[in-house]
Parts: structure tokens; C-alpha cells; sequence
């Protein structure tokens, strides 16, 4: 072999070599890309999501009062865990109490011009709401044995009057678990006596907590699926049952 023909060969070699070593780069290179393409895509839906879908609530103490207000308007509201929009109706109740005369008087207005989709959306937050809290209840109740129901119903009957105590008063009520009970069920006997506006709210006090139950228990069916219905609709039987006794 002379060597003009060792050199071609030699040159063919390493055109095999680079063309083998370019096309392992190439798929290396698509994979890459491939997977820039998916986190971009990931990276750009969980901004569209956090930033321009999603709405986090404003903060109570330092936001303008009707940016606060006009968040429980927003569907936003509702796709905040149950815990965190307790927590947000329990610092307005706090701001509220603490207005001064000038932001009490914007906070009347701006609720007073609420009207349309946006008024329509806030009694489907706070019917969500309601839904939410008894669905969370009618599950957990559900998953405990059937001789842990009745001291089941004891503790979310106190847990959630004390969280409405906490609401409309700012603080819990002075009193024993035995005593709250007791109140709850003596107010439930005088109610049965009672006339009321079907129309109006009830507290989620001790003195309304039945009426609030029986409010829901109309009204929740239009936010929920069947299955939460069924479990609603059974455990309000048996917290109704424990309260009044029959």
C-alpha cells in the first residue's frame, strides 16, 4: 500500500469516527432539548398557575380593605385549604374589629356595591366552605370505629363552636367542653320552640350551631358530588341525633 493510499485510508477512518461521534452528540443533544422543552413547559404552567390562575389571599392587616373583602369574592378563595380560609375569615373578623370609623365606612361600601358574579361568588365560597368543613367532618367520621362515633361528634361539635365563638366574638367562650355541649343542647330544645327567618344566617355559635347544621344541610347539595351528599346527609343525621337525643 503506498502512502497516498494509507492516508485516505486514515482520512475515511476518522470521517467514520466523527460521523459515529456526531450522530451519538446529535441524540444526546435531542434528548437535552427534549428535556429543556418539558421543565420549561412545567416551569411555565406552575407560574401561570402561582401567578396569573391562582391569586394568594392579600394580607389582612396591611392590604386596603376592599382588596382583602374582594378576595372572598374571587373563586381563589375556594381552592385554599379548609384550615387557610378559616384562618383568613378569623383576621378579617379581627381587622373588622378593629377598624377605625373611615375604614369601617369603606368596608360598607365596597360590600354594599358587590352585586352580579362577583356577589354570586362569594355565597358559593361561603357555601363551598360549609361543604368542605362538613365533608372534612363526615370523613373523619366514617374512618373511626362505631363506639368512637358519639365522642367523635362531641369533639367536632367543640372544636368548630369554639372556631365560631372565635369568629363572631374574637375569643372563646370561658367555659368547659361539658358546659359548651350542655349550652348547645339546651339552646337546640329552646330553638324547637322558636320562630326564625328561614332566610337568616345562622351563628356559628353554640346558640346556632343546630341551625347552622339544618341552613347547610338544604344548601350544601349544590356544592358537592353524591358521594360527599351521602356522607354529609349521614353524618348531620347522627350529629342531630346526639345533640337532641332522638
Amino acid at each position: 500500500m503506498s502512502i497516498l493510499d494509507s492516508i485516505y485510508e486514515r482520512k475515511d477512518r476518522l470521517d467514520e469516527i466523527l460521523e459515529d461521534l456526531w450522530e451519538t452528540r446529535r441524540r444526546d443533544l435531542g434528548k437535552i432539548a427534549a428535556l429543556a422543552a418539558i421543565v420549561a413547559c412545567v416551569s411555565y404552567g406552575v407560574y401561570w398557575w402561582m401567578e396569573i390562575r391562582f391569586r394568594s389571599p392579600p394580607s389582612i392587616f396591611d392590604a386596603p380593605v376592599d382588596d382583602v373583602i374582594g378576595y372572598f369574592a374571587l373563586d381563589d378563595f375556594s381552592q385554599l385549604p379548609i384550615e387557610e380560609r378559616i384562618r383568613f375569615l378569623l383576621e378579617l373578623a379581627d381587622r373588622f374589629r378593629g377598624m377605625g370609623q373611615a375604614e369601617s365606612a369603606t368596608m360598607a361600601a365596597f360590600i354594599a356595591g358587590i352585586s352580579g358574579p362577583a356577589r354570586e361568588q362569594a355565597t358559593q365560597n361561603a357555601r363551598v366552605l360549609a361543604k368542605d368543613i362538613l365533608a372534612q367532618g363526615a370523613s373523619g367520621y366514617f374512618d373511626v370505629p362505631a363506639s368512637q362515633r358519639d365522642k367523635y361528634i362531641d369533639d367536632w361539635i367543640i372544636e368548630w363552636s369554639k372556631k365560631g365563638e372565635r369568629i363572631a366574638k374574637g375569643k372563646e367562650d370561658d367555659k368547659s367542653d361539658d358546659e359548651r355541649l350542655a349550652d348547645i343542647r339546651s339552646q337546640n330544645e329552646r330553638q324547637r320552640n322558636r320562630v326564625r327567618s328561614e332566610d337568616q344566617m345562622p351563628s356559628l355559635t353554640e346558640d346556632g350551631a343546630m341551625r347552622f347544621l339544618d341552613f347547610w344541610a338544604s344548601d350544601v347539595e349544590k356544592a358537592s358530588t353524591p358521594k360527599e351528599q351521602g356522607q354529609i346527609v349521614r353524618f348531620l343525621g347522627d350529629v342531630r341525633k346526639r345533640v337532641t337525643g332522638q
